[in-house]
């Protein structure tokens, strides 16, 4: 329902805009403005994504949380969405989320009213040679048994000698 009321009444706040301000300063300038709007913020919706995108990759490699990181990604992507959306609505609302302070505010907000689920998985695996322990058995451990078994097919083949060609246009550097 909220969607709905958005699409309606965004497109509504923006023709009266372009009424508006149309009517003050002329329709070359109105143009002119909603295109600069759309230059500047791609510009700098470029820049701050590669910064996000760099704390994003810092806090997965010193596996600290990622969620204000990814919500601030988010938040820069609506917001190029937007500046690239012409009007002088989506551009403020655009702009205003690219300030940090901004997106910060927002963050906070959001995270009132989300609920976080964290989970995580180990990859501990133990491997065991010997006969199997007595008394009790440890859940996360598998016993099992093998043996090694040779191809009796790749023992009548003589060993693949590799070819020399010249390297493809793929791996050509």
């Amino acid at each position: 329902m909220w969607l709905l009321l958005a699409f309606i009444i965004v497109p509504l706040i923006e023709i009266g805009l372009f009424i508006q301000v149309g009517g003050l300063i002329g329709l070359w300038w109105t143009l002119t403005i909603v295109l600069v709007t759309a230059l500047v913020g791609t510009t700098m919706v470029r820049k701050q994504g590669r910064q996000v995108m760099d704390r994003i990759r810092r806090s997965f490699n010193d596996l600290t949380d990622p969620s204000e990181p990814l919500a601030e990604g988010a938040m820069i992507l609506f917001s190029g969405a937007l500046l690239l959306t012409p009007g002088f609505f989506t551009d403020t609302v655009g702009l205003l989320l690219l300030i940090p302070g901004v997106r910060h505010w927002a963050f906070r907000m959001a995270k009132r009213h989300v609920r976080v689920q964290t989970a995580t998985y180990s990859s501990h695996t133990t491997f065991r040679t010997g006969p199997a322990p007595r008394g009790p058995r440890d859940p996360g451990v598998i016993d099992g048994e093998y043996s090694e078994v040779s191809d009796p097919e790749a023992e009548l083949d003589p060993p693949k000698r590799p070819t020399h060609r010249p390297p493809s246009e793929w791996t050509r550097h």
